[in-house]
C-alpha cells in the first residue's frame, strides 16, 4: 500500500489521506478483519469509521454491520457506507449509548465481531503509528481533529517530541499530550472555514480556523478524509 501522501498548503504540510478510500483508518482496518465473518460497529451517523469499515469488509469478502442512530433519512456518510456493501442497522431512541448496547448485543446473538468505538485499542494505534513513522518527516508541530483521540495519540506514539494540538469537535477525547482547542460548531455542523482541499465537513475541516491563525509554518496537519 501506497504512504500517505504529503502536500504544502500555506505553508502547513498536509497529509492527503482525503484522497485514500476510506480514509486513514482504512490503511491499517484490514490487517484485524480476522476470526469472523461479520465485523459490527456502532457509528454516529456523521463518523467515518462506518465508511472505513465497510470499504474494507467489502475489499476482504467480510460483512459489515452498521448501528447508527434512526433517521427520516440517511446521512450521506451512512449512505455511501451503504453502498460499499454495509448492512445498515437504524436504532429509534438512537443516543450513542443506546446505539452502543444494541450493536453489542446482536454481536453477541450472532457471533460477529464488534469493533470498539473509534477503532480505540493499542495494535490499532501502534499500526497508524507506523505508518506515521514510515513517512519521511520529523514535524515539530502536529495538528489533528480528536473524535476519540485515536489518531492523536498515535501520532505521538510516531514523534514524541513535536508539539501537539487537536481539535475538540464532540464529547472530551483522550488525546494524550495535545493541547485540545474546542471547536465553536455543534458536532453536527459543518465548519465554518474550511481547507483549500477535500476535507470532512465537520470533523477534519474545523481544525482550519485554528490553524490559520495558530499554526507555526512548517506543521504538519493529518486530513484523515474528504
Amino acid at each position: 500500500m501506497a504512504l500517505p501522501a504529503i502536500v504544502e498548503h500555506d505553508g502547513i504540510f498536509v497529509v492527503r489521506d482525503d484522497v485514500h478510500l476510506g480514509g486513514t483508518k482504512a490503511r491499517v482496518l484490514p490487517r484485524f478483519l480476522t476470526g469472523a465473518d461479520e465485523f459490527v460497529y456502532a457509528s454516529p451517523v456523521y463518523g467515518y469509521a462506518q465508511i472505513a469499515l465497510s470499504h474494507c469488509c467489502k475489499a476482504a469478502g467480510k460483512k459489515a454491520t452498521i448501528f447508527c442512530a434512526k433517521r427520516g433519512e440517511l446521512h450521506a456518510r451512512t449512505q455511501e457506507a451503504k453502498r460499499a456493501g454495509a448492512k445498515i442497522v437504524q436504532v429509534p431512541h438512537g443516543y450513542l449509548s443506546n446505539v452502543q448496547s444494541k450493536a453489542r448485543a446482536y454481536a453477541e446473538a450472532t457471533g460477529s465481531q464488534l469493533i470498539p468505538f473509534g477503532l480505540d485499542f493499542p495494535e490499532f494505534l501502534e499500526a497508524l503509528a507506523t505508518v506515521a513513522i514510515s513517512l519521511d518527516i520529523k514535524p515539530s508541530e502536529v495538528w489533528t481533529v480528536a473524535g476519540s483521540g485515536v489518531l492523536t495519540r498515535a501520532l505521538q506514539m510516531a514523534w514524541p517530541a513535536a508539539r501537539f494540538y487537536a481539535v475538540r469537535i464532540g464529547a472530551a477525547p483522550d488525546a494524550g499530550c495535545a493541547t485540545v482547542l474546542t471547536a465553536p460548531e455543534k458536532f453536527e455542523q459543518d465548519a465554518k472555514m474550511r481547507p483549500p482541499f477535500p476535507s470532512c465537513t465537520n470533523y477534519d475541516a474545523k481544525a482550519c480556523q485554528f490553524i490559520r491563525h495558530r499554526a507555526s509554518p512548517g506543521s504538519l496537519f493529518w486530513n484523515v478524509a474528504a
